[in-house]
């Protein structure tokens, strides 16, 4: 049984949590349209405003701490944030909630509140008296009491579960806890408002410094130069820093001030280590921080799934990409962004975890799926490209792996154009396309004896033909190049390649219930493929689930071996821990140590190897097929 006041109220309300400012938001509208003449009780109108302040104060510093080509060097923990502690997290602003409630009590029992004056300053000095003789050692006696067996076993464990210190981490705490915290908030705000200098203004300064402070020391990113206390000892006992306070989440022990070391230094609680280890970070954010042993070089896709990225909203970027409704609002903004990044922006480090004593990281090329198609654009993609492979080869990266687009054969020769042009590259370039292959080709059923494949001449194409007329199907190939056809043909040993046969039209395959799908087809084409036939596919974007008398593979993916840590994004529309197979492709490579280029045509003969490689290192098939089938 839960201890007392431990949990929320309203824990299991999902949105409908809400709805706790349905009567806020009445008295909003009665004063606004009831009352004759202009609002005369602002006073919930003021709570809503600051609710909307205070949750963006939160939501900029989550993404500013997230911009990781920005704060990397910074980083005091070096753990990335995962699925776990994102999900722990995720009513984070249910404090705002509880203290939104409280002020809208309080106006009816201070009914003055509601006739409070814009400005006084001589409200300043009192809160700023009050905080810090009041509230600051509240909070550190408090605090510290909240660390005893068993306080902090059914209450504050909770805050300390979440391992890599966030701004949002700030508001992961007990019921219990966050009463005594408004308390504490609360304390200097009504203290100027009985010495008759309390004022709107001075209470939106006080909060949204309060959570200003409590985002900064949250943050993992040590942003105060520590030549600031070195120029002004006396500083470093008026305000902390985010190693400060990092610090009590990796020794909790020690620093358990609000925002004032002071009063750790008087209950001598304060660490050893804090500043010393504060300069040393300071001193350290000008270098490159840790390298990557693996990078994955990815694109944007479009312009709204742009938006599904950890620096943005980390919640959803934790879920499969899908289209929003609330995505619309911020199409503007995420469009101006394409046009910056497409003018200005370098290739940049997006995300990241670790496998096995690896770092592994996202790169992002700043390019959209569209400007892939754009003739004029395609050089400067391929500059881009370039400039990342140069990058890492200078840092000491093993092995990059190429993401969609950027292998397109037409674009670079699926990463040829570089090997070939920088030959003594250390870092092996991979495009991953072998596992991708191995991974279609074993959730085609044995039992399988005709595939019809479009996209057939692509390299994936060829590849899946050429290993599938070895397994004796029948594969046809969609395609209006006689040349292109016949070349393929050639390579296949010639007791095979009567299994594969040119195809121009889709009609050919209204008797196939296995597609292959390498090239974007429409619903119309669909139409073609008889009921019950499964689309595989290696196309992306995916095609449109138009049938529902078919089935619709995934796009080709693998699971991440299960000690994978700090991953706490997802991959597009993959689930939770599933990465492409071509990013997939690139973590085999590094495991295994392969010291070869992984580019141009892939070796047919070495798709069951790289497979085998992958189950051996604990990545695990997605498969949408064999799902259903167990169902």
């Amino acid at each position: 049984m839960a201890a007392a006041l431990s949990a929320w109220p309203w824990e299991k309300w999902g949105l409908f949590k809400y709805l706790l400012y349905g009567p806020v938001v009445a008295k909003v509208l009665h004063s606004r349209f009831q009352e004759e003449g202009a609002m005369k009780d602002p006073w919930c109108l003021h709570i809503l405003i600051l609710f909307v302040l205070r949750a963006l104060t939160y939501q900029v510093w989550t993404s500013w701490c997230t911009l990781l080509f920005l704060t990397r060097n910074r980083r005091i923990q070096q753990q990335g944030l995962d699925f776990m502690q994102i999900d722990k997290e995720w009513d984070w602003d249910n404090f705002l909630i509880l203290q939104a409630l409280m002020a809208f009590m309080a106006s009816y029992i201070f009914p003055d509140l509601s006739s409070l004056p814009q400005w006084d300053s001589r409200g300043i000095i009192v809160v700023t008296v009050l905080h810090m003789g009041v509230s600051e050692p509240l909070y550190y006696w408090a605090h510290k009491r909240f660390h005893g067996n068993y306080l902090f076993t059914h209450y504050h464990s909770l805050h300390h579960s979440s391992s890599l210190p966030q701004p949002f981490t700030a508001g992961n705490a007990s019921f219990l806890e966050h009463l005594i915290l408004s308390a504490i908030i609360g304390v200097p705000m009504l203290g100027a408002f009985l010495f008759g200098c309390g004022s709107i203004g001075v209470m939106y300064g006080y909060v949204l410094i309060f959570d200003f402070l409590r985002c900064l020391g949250h943050c993992n990113v040590e942003i105060i130069p520590h030549q600031l206390f070195q120029t002004a000892p006396f500083l470093k006992y008026l305000i902390y820093t985010p190693t400060y306070h990092s610090l009590h989440h990796t020794e909790m022990g020690t620093n358990y001030c609000l925002f004032m070391p002071l009063y750790d230094a008087l209950g001598n609680t304060m660490n050893s280590k804090s500043w010393e280890l504060h300069k040393e970070i300071s001193l350290n954010s000008g270098k490159n921080g840790m390298v990557p042993d693996f990078v994955f070089l990815a694109h944007v896709v479009d312009i709204m799934s742009a938006i599904h990225s950890p620096y943005v909203f980390r919640s959803f970027a934790s879920m499969p990409y899908t289209t929003a409704f609330f995505l619309i609002p911020v199409w503007p903004l995420s469009f101006a962004i394409m046009l910056v990044m497409w003018a200005k922006s370098k290739c940049f480090l997006h995300s990241f975890y670790n496998l096995r004593g690896g770092l592994h990281q996202t790169w992002a090329v700043p390019r959209y799926g569209f400007q892939y198609f754009l003739p004029f654009a395609l050089k400067g993609i391929n500059r881009q490209i370039e400039e990342a492979i140069l990058r890492a080869d200078r840092l000491g990266v093993k092995v990059l792996s190429l993401a969609a687009l950027n292998k397109n054969e037409a674009l670079n020769g699926g990463g040829t154009l570089f090997v070939n042009k920088h030959p003594n590259l250390k870092v092996r370039v991979v495009h991953g396309n072998t596992l991708t292959a191995a991974v279609i080709l074993h959730e085609i059923s044995e039992d399988v004896k005709e595939v019809f494949l479009t996209g057939a001449t692509s390299k994936l194409g060829r590849a899946i033909a050429l290993y599938l007329c070895r397994k004796r199907v029948r594969v046809l190939m969609l395609t209006l190049s006689i040349e292109r056809f016949q070349n393929i043909q050639k390579e296949a040993p010639a007791e095979f390649q009567k299994y594969l046969v040119q195809v121009t039209k889709y009609q050919a395959a209204q008797n196939c219930k296995a597609w292959i799908v390498g090239k974007w087809i429409t619903p119309g084409e669909q139409r073609w493929a008889p009921s019950g036939t499964h689309f595989h596919q290696f196309v992306v974007p995916p095609i449109l689930a138009f049938r529902r008398d078919c089935t619709y593979g995934d796009l080709a993916a693998m699971k991440l071996p299960d000690d994978v840590e700090g991953l706490g994004s997802c991959e597009y529309t993959m689930e939770r821990g599933v990465v492409h197979a071509c990013h997939a492709g690139g973590v085999v490579h590094f495991l295994e140590g392969w010291t070869h280029h992984e580019v141009g045509a892939i070796d047919v003969d070495r798709i069951d190897f790289v497979w085998s490689a992958a189950l051996k290192h604990g990545l695990k098939p997605v498969s949408t097929l064999r799902k259903q089938k167990e169902l």
